[in-house]
């Protein structure tokens, strides 16, 4: 089976086992953590693919980790790229996945069909001609790239081949933002990419063990890339406290009786000397 087909494909299922219908997707970090139970982590480091799909054999533990960024957009297609090589385990493929591989044109279409199925570009457009502000439509409503959107809107048959090939080395979200009034929108997108984001189930149990005692605040502060203070502030205002701590002492009366054997001890008249 070829890459689009089994990328396309693929999409469609993930969308129907978990109900997505054709519409766009909100939070990917999200949806990906609730839907496949993984860690997803946005991070401030510099990764030369935007992002990547770790696999611990041993606790047979899978995490997704995305550059911090700028491009909101870009974000959203590398997280649907890593749940694509999560779903089809690419860590077991020989050898290594690398560009241009079939793997990784695998992936690249199931993050196009996902983030903005065909069906959901007809369904919003319906049978208006297409221009640049219904390119940009459908750029805000799906959070994708010019060039993704000018896909999707070939494959549904509202441009020719000739406008998609334009609209993907011409366009950009915030020319079409600036153009059609969303600028506003887009840079609320771009706030929300360049936010570090440690694991959801992570945060959970530290939050946990902090109600416990066990966890400090600047263990969390420090995993969250924040002021201890400013947590324990927040903490306190969403009424998350550690519990009291009560120490049980025991009364006398409560103790056990102890009995001490004497009968070894030498008698004062034989140490006096």
């Amino acid at each position: 089976m070829s890459a689009e087909s089994e990328g396309r494909e693929a999409a469609a299922a993930f969308r129907r086992e978990h109900g997505l219908g054709t519409q766009p997707l909100g939070d990917l970090v999200a949806l990906i953590e609730q839907t496949t139970g993984i860690d997803v982590a946005v991070l401030d480091v510099d990764l030369n693919e935007h992002g990547l799909t770790m696999f611990d054999p041993v606790r047979n533990a899978v995490v997704v980790g995305v550059t911090r960024t700028r491009n909101p957009m870009r974000q959203r297609s590398t997280l649907a790229h890593e749940l694509a090589h999560v779903l089809f385990k690419d860590w077991t493929k020989e050898p290594n996945v690398h560009s241009g591989s079939h793997e990784e044109s695998r992936a690249n279409v199931f993050a196009r069909h996902l983030l903005i199925p065909v069906e959901g570009v007809q369904e919003i457009v319906g049978a208006v001609s297409a221009d640049l502000g219904t390119l940009s439509k459908v750029v805000q409503l799906f959070e994708v790239s010019p060039a993704i959107a000018a896909i999707a809107m070939q494959q549904a048959g509202y441009i020719d081949w000739e406008t998609k090939e334009l609209w993907m080395s011409c366009e950009t979200a915030p020319r079409l933002a600036a153009r059609f009034g969303w600028s506003d929108h887009y840079e609320a997108l771009q706030e929300q990419s360049d936010k570090l984001r440690a694991p959801q189930k992570l945060i959970a149990r530290l939050t946990a063990g902090y109600v416990d005692n066990v966890v400090s605040a600047q263990t969390i502060a420090t995993v969250r890339e924040m002021d201890a203070e400013d947590l324990v502030r927040r903490f306190r205002d969403d009424g998350i406290e550690p519990r009291e701590l009560t120490i049980a002492w025991a009364d006398a009366e409560d103790l056990p009786e102890v009995e001490v054997d004497f009968s070894d001890w030498d008698d004062d008249e034989d140490t006096a000397g």
